[in-house]
């Protein structure tokens, strides 16, 4: 159960803090309509990945039995894992001074998480996996990966319309650079686990 939690912790984390189309419009709506904009932005993954979670559930029920499958989706998580990492060492003091349209930042946020492929992704490469994994261990393993994978990722976009309210200089100071590195380092390990299971499985397939 530890071990679940703390991946969850980890990838939603890293997940909350890597810039991408969620992150920009939780800072554009923060700065145009206040933080409650922003929080309304950071929740928008709950109400949108269900149909990805099961579509991602079923395909691993279906393969399951296939080492070789799994083994390839494994090193597929490897390789977006460590393309987050990349993002994250790449990262910058942001320009947060940007414009956005008028308020419904709800269905704003809803819309750029459909429309974005790294929900996707994730979920059939990394999440998908991992809650198949959780799910032989126990519900108690299985609840530890979600609820702290969505704690994480939504509190951390939270936490970002907060300071972003009350300061930009933290998105412009070597604080939030330094973060990402350590985000980054993160990242770059459970992406090694992920390399490490999927050439695991792909022997046990070649026999």
């Amino acid at each position: 159960m530890v071990y679940f939690l703390t991946l969850g912790t980890l990838i939603g984390l890293s997940s909350g803090f890597t810039p991408g189309p969620l992150f920009a419009l939780v800072i554009s709506e923060t700065l145009r309509h206040g933080v409650k904009s922003g929080i309304k932005i950071a929740v928008a993954p709950i109400l949108t990945d269900l149909p990805i979670i099961i579509a991602a559930m079923f395909l691993m029920s279906k393969i399951s039995g296939s080492d070789a499958i799994l083994g390839f989706i494994s090193i597929s998580g490897c390789i977006f894992l460590s393309y987050m990492a990349y993002e994250c060492f790449k990262s910058k003091s942001l320009n947060i001074d940007v414009n956005t349209t008028a308020e419904r930042s709800l269905s704003k946020g809803m819309l750029a998480n459909i429309l974005n492929p790294s929900p996707y992704i994730f979920w059939l490469s990394v999440g998908g996996p991992i809650m198949t994994k959780a799910i032989n261990q126990g519900i108690c393993a299985f609840l530890s990966f979600t609820i702290s994978f969505y704690l994480f990722l939504v509190g951390s976009k939270i936490m970002i319309a907060i300071l972003l309210g009350r300061s930009k200089d933290f998105f412009k100071g070597k604080i939030y650079v330094y973060t990402m590195r350590f985000l980054g380092l993160l990242l770059v390990s459970l992406a090694s686990m992920l390399l490490y299971d999927g050439l695991k499985l792909l022997k046990s397939a070649n026999g």
